[in-house]
């Protein structure tokens, strides 16, 4: 492991089956920690070839976690709607994107007492790294468009388990949010191609307030406007999350009704 050339051959060999190794054995599960070797956002690169005692070196100086996105491919996990807040602060992210990954992860829940935190589940809480102002303005656009979330929270009650305003997002108008304890998309389809169970559960819907289409949406006064505009904002989310529309057509249907509407 000390000649990082001759390591990294070994690991982009057998680096898949060092990640089996902390489900296998669990009891050396620390020691099997610092031989992972993960893609970041720190250089924009897929390659697997940082570690976590380096990324914990670069850590932020107010910075108590370990930030990581599973997702399809590097590139996936890279333009994802909940990498927008970490890019704006410039917290690294771990980049997961093998199949094994979401599986792996579940037994590596912290390293050097750092506690591993998936960017898409829970409410986002940076710790320190957030400063005051942020949370000034996410608590007073919470009370700015309550009505606003009272009213998609109706329009989509089968589908979501809350609706909220979010800190996440800078450059998207929604994303959605797994809870803190649900199985990531990646899991679920490895599951599923397996034949075994998945339980069902319901996202968070997160909205930006400081998003024109969410302002737009919030001054609609239009219900049938209103409705078509929150079913594309929640569709829009769940494709950027990289999961399959249940209703294709009806997505392609009302983006082209709103897109209509604007070329009147």
């Amino acid at each position: 492991k000390n000649d990082t050339e001759k390591y990294q051959q070994f690991w982009n060999e057998f680096g898949g089956v060092i990640k089996e190794g902390l489900a296998e054995d669990f009891a050396n599960k620390d020691k099997i920690a610092n031989l992972l070797r993960f893609a970041t956002t720190q250089t924009g690169d897929s390659a697997q070839n940082h570690s976590l005692a380096q990324y914990v070196e670069r850590m932020q100086e107010k910075q108590e976690k370990i930030y990581y996105i599973t997702a399809e491919t590097y590139a996936a996990g890279m333009s994802s709607p909940h990498m927008e807040i970490f890019r704006k602060k410039g917290i690294e992210v771990l980049v997961l994107s093998e199949r094994i990954d979401g599986w792996m992860i579940s037994y590596l829940t912290d390293f050097e007492d750092k506690h591993l935190q998936d960017i898409t589940k829970g409410e986002l809480d940076l710790g320190e790294v957030e400063d005051e102002e942020d949370k000034k303005q996410q608590e007073e656009a919470s009370k700015t468009y309550e009505s606003l979330i009272t009213q998609i929270t109706e329009l989509l009650k089968d589908k979501v388990d809350t609706v909220r305003v979010t800190n996440r997002l800078t450059d998207s108008p929604a994303c959605l949010v797994s809870g803190a304890h649900d199985m990531d998309a990646q899991m679920k389809k490895i599951m599923e191609a397996a034949g075994q169970n998945v339980p069902e559960t319901k996202p968070s819907f997160e909205v930006n307030p400081e998003h024109p289409l969410v302002k737009k949406l919030n001054d609609e006064q239009n219900d049938e406007r209103f409705n078509d505009l929150t079913h594309v904002l929640f569709d829009q989310a769940a494709l950027a999350s990289g999961e399959q529309l249940k209703e294709p057509g009806a997505f392609v249907t009302r983006l082209n009704k709103l897109l209509l509407d604007l070329s009147k």
